[in-house]
């Protein structure tokens, strides 16, 4: 198979492309492809304040073998990103330390308390959107007004959804795994019922709104309306929704993530959401922690999987090869739809791949800190050869 070129309008110049045949990364007579560099809009690079589990260095270390060339940074961190002092923190580590292009979310509210906005008209112009993942803003008065001043200022919101008065301590789907096995289950209207809320707002506001992971086969039918009605809204879902619900749960740590896997059926309406246009993009939620943090079985270990350097091999092994996916349908959606949708122009930035090697998925071989993945042993087709990130390599596989 010759090299093709997916969705890559920058091409390569003669001196990069003489370098990667010189190191016999590009060949014309194998399977290989070159693609656009991917785009995540959600990733958690644990800096500042969590450096045991991440640091920008190794999390866009991790984005760069994964094929990724931008990526946006969750604001759950110390200090949150809330005001000029704290955003500045993050932004002297990100200039030090990333490889690849890496942009930083504001806070909806102060400390992500869900209390008081942040000082969204001071942080506006250095970040990439607004957002308290990993809480639901529980307020409805809070989160309308973040969204007027969304709106005024140009920004999007993006919403964990997660209404807390419907946890009850669950930590895995309100399913058939968790009574057949004794666990708390996590209920899906946890998660539609506050988008159904934004949604509501959204009508009010006009805001530009954006899901974050969603889950359910409600949530789907939501943002499907909605769109419908002309709303400016989009959404995410992630690479385990599509290909793992709770039938494949196991007692481990990484098969803990929040929200959780669902039931097969909610599984089924998210590719369809993908495959009519109602899920815009699929973003990881990276999300590493230490090992101890992720050895606590269901109940006990920390939320999070990782996911950049899988998400690709996973998607294209299990959507592309089988035809439920069209390869070029899979690139817009790790690249142009977050791109267009977030204001993140495509730069020199692209990554090649042989589609034909056949590789096993071990976590001791990351690049990210974190381990727990439940794609662990998988076989899976797609080995990323190289990325480059404003015309510079910044990944290369070694022999």
């Amino acid at each position: 198979m010759a090299v093709c070129s997916i969705h890559a309008p920058i091409q390569m110049n003669q001196e990069e492309r003489r370098h990667l045949e010189k190191e016999g990364v590009l060949s014309a007579s194998c399977g290989h492809v070159i693609l656009s560099g991917f785009c995540d809009v959600h990733v958690h690079f644990r800096e500042p304040g969590f450096s045991y589990k991440e640091t920008i260095a190794t999390g866009s270390a991790a984005a760069a073998r994964g094929g990724y060339t931008d990526v946006c940074t969750m604001p759950n961190l110390s200090p949150v990103p809330d005001c000029d002092e704290h955003l500045r923190e993050q932004e002297q580590r990100i200039a030090e330390q990333a490889i690849i292009r890496v942009h930083p979310y504001g806070a909806i509210t102060v400390g992500e308390r869900g209390e008081q906005l942040s000082d969204m008209q001071t942080l506006a112009a250095r970040v990439v959107a607004f957002s308290d993942d990993g809480r639901g803003v529980q307020n409805d008065e809070i989160m309308r007004a973040a969204m007027r001043e969304a709106k005024r200022l140009g920004k999007l919101i993006v919403a964990h959804c997660e209404d807390n008065r419907l946890l009850r301590g669950g930590y895995i789907h309100d399913g058939e795994y968790a009574r057949t096995h004794a666990h708390a289950g996590i209920c899906s209207e946890s998660e539609w019922g506050q988008i159904r809320r934004d949604l509501k707002l959204v009508r009010e506001t006009g805001c530009g709104y954006h899901v974050c992971h969603i889950s359910t086969k409600e949530s789907v039918a939501l943002i499907r309306q909605a769109k419908r009605e002309g709303l400016n809204v989009s959404c995410e879902t992630a690479p385990h929704y599509l290909v793992l619900d709770e039938r494949d749960l196991q007692e481990d740590g990484r098969f803990k993530m929040n929200p959780p896997l669902r039931g097969p059926e909610d599984r089924a309406a998210l590719i369809e959401g993908i495959l009519d246009g109602t899920i815009d993009m699929i973003a990881t939620d990276h999300a590493p922690h230490s090992a101890e943090e992720k050895s606590r079985g269901l109940k006990g270990s920390a939320f999070g999987i990782v996911g950049l350097e899988t998400a690709f091999p996973v998607l294209y092994t299990k959507l592309v090869k089988p035809g439920i996916l069209r390869l070029q349908k899979l690139v817009e959606l790790l690249s142009r739809n977050p791109r267009a949708r977030f204001g993140l122009p495509l730069g020199e930035d692209y990554s090649v791949w042989d589609l034909d090697a056949l590789t096993t998925i071990h976590p001791e071989t990351f690049k990210s800190m974190g381990r727990a993945t439940p794609f662990a042993n998988w076989q899976v087709y797609g080995t990323c050869l190289a990325t480059v990130c404003d015309g510079k390599l910044v990944y290369q596989m070694q022999e």
